[in-house]
């Protein structure tokens, strides 16, 4: 007999397996020695109440072998592909391009895979020397290479995005090439920076066992536009490449969206949202979020936080939350500052830090240039990157200074390894920016006493969380709506916001070239 059940417990039930396995015989009024497995399905936290609870999907198995968590994955069997296999290029080798090029393979087409930077191992030593020693390879760092700007920033899973696609399928992957099968089950569910680069491994690996090209090194700088459509790519150093087009170059591939609007191929401005990386001790965020001032205690995580409220227009929130985590060098180019947030898989630092932006939409600038957002972005990261003696060390500010626009004579410690220096962050961010946050963060603070903190450092600046540009595409064939051929895909198109949704778009487009390329072959 199997039996599935909605439960409410405590931390404790919920993490003992003995606890929880008497729990359920006594749910199901049966003698324990015949449950053979409770299989967790579904596990979230319930902290918005003072008594913290743990809700908890499971499947039970009485008088008959275990359930085989395996039953759950719905990751494909892919094939070999074909010698004769139609080829398609795709452009990238981030969560949109790397699932673009399995879905590929599993409808028998063969991916070339061309990314500008370096395989994950080899991405690291370059990481590390924006920290070190401030230099950044504008196409090996922590947004270009192998795994696009997801490798080493986190491997947060959550998305909001079901409707767009398999959501299941996306995380079997993964799971099938390494992650952790707890990811199936957490309702926000987490790899770690420092075991999703073994997973993005595996699936290169299955991307060219299965026939699938990979090459690295390989900066696309123009495309192939001939009869009102593209047929391929230019690589920098010459050589061309025929097929048709996905183009997954990620949300800060800039020198694309140049090459793109100065070939006369249609872009269009995009919304995002700009601002600074928040950085708290986690044990003040777990005291405040799980309402107890001895913290978490033993069995629950790191506690995590979402902060949304809206100032004169605009919507102010915290955006990708890393609990247990710390804070990285997130510039593409030389000439700039910018910061960004990842956590370990057991997301243990000291500190906690989140994205704290203000949404900016096109019409919120002047000019009808389709770069305008973009131009807007890199004039912050200069500033910033000016403001810090052209290095990588960071302007920051104690987080209540900030609010009341005065300068901080010293910092709380943090994990931004490249160092912070204490400037007037509330002065170096535009003043539309900069005044909305302070609002926000006081709201924040009425909605929970204490976030607004000394002990908490604002840090910036925070200004890669979406492309600010859309390429646009036809909403049924995905194709662009000018260029047959070329098919934008995930974040740095406009269509995704983070691994899953990008995954998710990947396959889609994916699957949309397959279909027409079939139909052509036909």
């Amino acid at each position: 007999m199997r039996e599935s059940l909605q439960l409410r417990l405590t931390p404790e039930t919920a993490f003992e397996p003995l606890r929880l396995l008497g729990h359920v015989s006594t749910v199901l009024n049966i003698d324990a020695n015949r449950i053979t497995s409770v299989l967790p399905v579904k596990r979230s936290i319930d902290a918005r109440q003072r008594r913290v609870m743990v809700n908890l999907e499971v499947i039970v198995t009485v008088d008959e072998p275990a359930v085989d968590p395996s039953e759950r994955l719905v990751a494909p069997d892919y094939k070999v592909l074909l010698a004769d296999a139609p080829v398609a290029i795709v452009v990238g080798a981030g969560p949109a391009g790397l699932f673009a090029s399995l879905r590929l393979i599993e409808l028998g087409v063969r991916p070339i895979l061309l990314e500008r930077g370096k395989d994950v191992d080899s991405r690291r030593p370059d990481m590390a020397d924006i920290s070190r020693r401030g230099i950044v390879n504008p196409d090996s760092n922590y947004c270009f290479g192998e795994g696009g700007a997801g490798a080493f920033s986190d491997g947060k899973l959550y998305t909001r995005s079901k409707k767009r696609g398999p959501v299941d399928k996306i995380l079997s992957i993964l799971v099938a090439h390494g992650a952790n099968p707890d990811i199936m089950v957490d309702a926000h569910p987490h790899i770690g920076s420092d075991r999703l680069p073994n997973v993005i491994k595996a699936i290169r690996e299955r991307i060219i066992a299965c026939g699938g090209v990979v090459r690295f090194g390989c900066r696309v700088d123009g495309l192939l536009i001939a009869d009102g459509g593209v047929r391929g790519v230019r690589i920098a150093h010459g050589a061309e490449i025929h097929g048709p087009v996905i183009l997954a170059t990620g949300h800060s591939a800039r020198d694309v969206y140049r090459f793109l609007y100065d070939s006369g191929v249609r872009i269009e401005p995009k919304g995002l949202a700009v601002g600074v990386r928040l950085e708290h001790p986690q044990e003040l965020i777990d005291r405040l979020q799980y309402h107890s001032p001895k913290g978490r205690g033993r069995y629950l995580p790191p506690a995590e936080y979402s902060m949304l409220t809206r100032v004169d227009g605009r919507a102010v929130y915290s955006f990708c939350m890393c609990p247990g985590g710390f804070i990285i060098p997130a510039a593409s180019e030389p000439g700039q500052l910018v910061v960004n947030g990842m956590s370990p898989a057991s997301r243990g630092t000291r500190w906690a830090n989140s994205g704290m932006v203000v949404e900016l939409l096109p019409e919120d600038l002047p000019g009808e240039s389709p770069l305008k957002m973009m131009d807007y972005q890199s004039t912050i990261e200069t500033t910033f990157f000016n403001a810090g003696n052209g290095t990588q060390a960071a302007p920051a500010q104690r987080m209540t200074d900030f609010v009341a626009s005065r300068q901080s004579s010293s910092l709380p410690s943090s994990s931004y390894a490249a160092g912070l220096i204490p400037l007037r962050v509330d002065r170096l961010l535009p003043p539309e920016i900069s005044g909305r946050l302070q609002k926000g963060f006081e709201d924040f603070n009425r909605k929970q006493r204490g976030f607004l903190s000394p002990d908490a450092t604002v840090i910036g600046c925070e200004t890669r969380t979406s492309s600010p540009v859309r390429i646009p595409r036809d909403s049924e064939s995905l194709v662009h709506v000018e260029l047959d051929g070329l098919y934008p895909a995930g974040e740095g198109a406009g269509y995704a916001g983070g691994i899953v949704s990008a995954a998710i778009d990947g396959d889609r487009v994916a699957t949309a070239l397959a279909s027409r390329l079939c139909e052509l072959i036909k």
